[in-house]
């Protein structure tokens, strides 16, 4: 319900935010933002690292480690991000963000805006770093349904923020990023405050529980996590940057739209799947192999019914385009085709990393990212300046293919202790 919930609600701030801005501001906005996203980079993998230690540690019944694992990860994020801002702050002045960006419009006073609006929206990105370990922590033990309440809090704090900036008249990036920006911040530092003054006192961050002899262990597996999650950004993330140069900020919005449209089944998706991740961890930790097995067929039954739900979207796309966002934007039928096809390749590969995530098994996932993420920038810049939008679209839809194939693999062997070499690692 939450879930369902969240997706209504992000699907009428995408509404209600190109109402608010014209096509290219949306374009421009959902740019930026994706930019700002590789602030993610800067946990150097310490949220993931946190999740499977900290579930690790409650499954073998050791709350002080699991308190200790939390007290660190949050001390070094902390550090880091500090340094990150300091950084940022320095070098924003110097940069051209009407370039970066390809904004070649006549709006007076652009280049100011985005100049303070990237300043507010990097600070936002930071804090809300450090602010979703919480998230993490409540998904680590097994309780995403809290986890998800959190991030529909703020889409709800945006939305009626949103809703009143709509009664003005003049459209403004600055306000619509600022509002979206710092709404879970808000409620990320409630909830935190929350928690663990009550049920996670007992994992609440101390100083005297900081031991960065513990952040070894973290980052051990963390740094795994960071490099796949670089090599997924820059896989992912720069599409919007590459449809900027390449085409025209105006595009991003059609490919946005389609986007979020069709990311509907792979949020659906996710509710089942987000939980197993340290399930996979707890069950691996205790040989439950049958249980593992279990799951996994049932994930791949989901698959079956998420191909048909996914169809159907795309054979009703045109009438729903009109109805969530109307006349403004024009989204080609190709565009909706390829990014379905991109979703559900994205749901069967999620079913086995979540698998592999969870008890460790990643570095086979470390060279199958990076070599995509490798190939897909050039090809989606050459398949892009010859064929358009489209050609972006099946660029990521190639390099995705070798991961749908070796990911199965790969959990074969080692559900089956077959597995050696780098199918073991």
């Amino acid at each position: 319900m939450i879930k369902g919930l969240n997706i209504i609600i992000s699907l009428l701030l995408v509404s209600f935010s190109v109402n608010y801005l014209d096509i290219e501001k949306y374009g421009i906005w959902v740019t930026i933002s994706s930019i700002i996203g590789w602030v993610s980079f800067f946990d150097i993998g310490l949220g993931n690292g946190l999740r499977n230690k900290f579930a690790e540690a409650v499954a073998l019944g050791k709350p002080k480690l699991a308190r200790t694992y939390v007290s660190t990860a949050y001390s070094i994020l902390s550090l880091i991000v500090i340094f990150a801002m300091i950084l940022f702050y320095s070098i924003n002045p110097h940069l051209n963000w009407s370039l970066i960006l390809n904004v070649v419009s006549n709006y007076q006073g652009i280049e100011n805006e985005l100049e303070i609006l990237l300043l507010i929206v990097f600070t936002c990105f930071c804090i809300r770093l450090v602010g979703q370990l919480i998230s993490i922590i409540l998904i680590a033990n097994q309780e995403p349904a809290k986890a998800s309440l959190f991030n529909l809090s703020a889409n709800i704090l945006s939305l009626i923020l949103i809703l009143l900036l709509l009664r003005k008249e003049t459209e403004s990036l600055i306000y619509l990023g600022t509002i979206i920006c710092s709404s879970p911040i808000i409620i990320f530092i409630a909830s935190s405050i929350w928690l663990f003054k009550g049920k996670y006192k007992e994992y609440a961050p101390s100083f005297k529980f900081i031991d960065y002899k513990k952040a070894k262990e973290i980052l051990n597996v963390g740094f795994k996590f960071f490099i796949i999650q670089i090599a997924v950004i820059l896989l992912y993330q720069t599409n919007y940057l590459i449809i900027a140069h390449v085409l025209n900020p105006a595009m991003v919005t059609q490919y946005n739209i389609a986007f979020r449209y069709l990311s509907v089944p792979l949020m659906l998706f996710s509710i089942f799947i987000s939980p197993f991740w340290s399930a996979y961890t707890d069950a691996w930790v205790k040989k439950d192999l049958r249980w593992i097995n279990s799951a996994m067929k049932k994930h791949v039954v989901l698959w079956l019914f998420s191909l048909v739900i996914v169809i159907l979207m795309v054979y009703c796309s045109s009438w729903i385009y009109r109805l969530w966002i109307g006349e403004i934007v024009v989204v080609s039928i190709n565009v909706t085709i390829l990014v379905g096809i991109s979703m559900l390749i994205n749901m069967w590969n999620s079913i086995f990393s979540s698998f592999l995530n969870g008890v460790g098994k990643i570095k086979m996932q470390i060279i199958i990212s990076i070599t995509s993420a490798i190939i897909n920038i050039p090809l989606a810049i050459i398949l892009g300046a010859l064929i358009g939008i489209e050609g972006i679209l099946i660029a990521n839809i190639t390099v995705l293919i070798f991961s749908s194939i070796l990911y199965p693999i790969q959990f074969k062997k080692l559900i089956q202790n077959k597995a050696q070499g780098l199918w073991n690692k």
